[in-house]
């Protein structure tokens, strides 16, 4: 499915000799995190240097990857640490920023097994666990806040508030929510305790296109390898909202799409295992789609196992189409 934009960049070989024109200092910190190579690295690498070197070849090969290891951690709390603390700003504007700035690492930390194993160690750290951040500020039901007394009026601490999520903002978090919860089984337990599918659920109803796309995603996300997410979402009677969705002509088409996509990964992938906790799926889909519809997305989401990604998601839009004219129909 898709998840966003494209990855970042190749990484860099080094300094030029004309180097193009700089960017802002904050800029160039934030987009260079992971594009930086380490000075000793480039220096151990010459041929004069290993021929002058006074140790033998696997203990500097050891200094350089454990140097290499300290230096990618710092980096991963770097990034984490200031992308946090931007998403939990009181104001919506600067919380977008956080959020960007920590899709953005996600993206870089995907490039490689070796930072995706120190992001997984981070989100051990509560301090650092980007998923509780997220339900407390960008996916935060303000609905909710009731004024449980007059105290914050008559003392003298001032009540904190916070400016309520933008449509974007509430996108960026669902895409950082789908990110860590692919790359970090775990995190998909911090959703559950933060009640993320009824969340998600609520956006999926009341939001706009934009958000519903993410959302889709995202609960895909959460109720991969999730058995307690997976019977949330049948406790919500989350393939009814699904159903309705893509039923409804009047509704946008890639969402309608992207609803299609949805049923196959939910059928064959989510749920594609012995004794699934969705008991009811296939029998909720053939009462709400129809018995012809229904059978179509049971054999098409069996597609691709053997495919490559890039084959797999050219065969999901495909069948996703069918489902879609299966729908108009009948």
């Amino acid at each position: 499915m898709n998840s966003g934009p494209g990855l970042i960049g190749p990484l860099r070989s080094g300094p030029k000799t004309q180097p193009s024109k700089p960017l802002p200092r904050r800029d160039t910190e934030q987009s260079e995190m992971y594009l930086k190579k380490a000075l000793w690295s480039e220096s151990m690498a010459t041929p004069e240097s290993d021929q002058k070197a006074p140790y033998p070849a696997t203990a500097v090969g050891e200094l350089v990857t454990s140097l290499n290891r300290q230096r990618l951690y710092r980096e991963v709390t770097l990034a984490l640490r200031t992308g946090l603390r931007e998403a939990r700003a009181e104001f919506s504007f600067l919380r977008v920023r956080g959020l960007r700035s920590i899709l953005k690492f996600l993206r870089s930390v995907a490039e490689s097994d070796s930072t995706i194993n120190l992001f997984c160690h981070s989100q051990s750290i509560p301090e650092l666990q980007v998923v509780p951040v997220l339900f407390q500020n960008s996916l935060k039901q303000y609905e909710e806040d009731t004024v449980a007394n007059l105290d914050h009026i008559f003392g003298v601490e001032p009540m904190k508030i916070s400016s309520p999520s933008t449509d974007a903002e509430v996108a960026l978090a669902l895409r950082v929510l789908e990110g860590c919860c692919l790359l970090h089984r775990e995190s998909t337990i911090f959703a559950h305790q933060h009640k993320a599918i009824e969340i998600l659920m609520d956006i999926l109803s009341t939001r706009g296109v934009l958000e519903q796309g993410a959302c889709l995603d995202a609960l895909i996300s959460i109720m991969l390898d999730s058995s307690a997410n997976q019977m949330d979402f049948e406790s919500c009677d989350g393939i009814e909202e699904v159903a309705h969705i893509i039923r409804d002509k009047q509704v946008d088409e890639n969402l309608r799409m992207k609803c299609g996509e949805f049923l196959l990964l939910l059928i064959g992938h989510v749920n594609g295992r012995e004794r699934p906790p969705l008991a009811r799926i296939h029998e909720d889909v053939r009462r709400l789609l129809g018995e012809k519809s229904a059978s179509l997305i049971w054999a098409a989401s069996q597609f691709g196992s053997t495919l490559d990604p890039e084959q797999r998601l050219t065969a999901l839009h495909i069948q996703a189409r069918r489902v879609l004219e299966s729908l108009d129909l009948y």
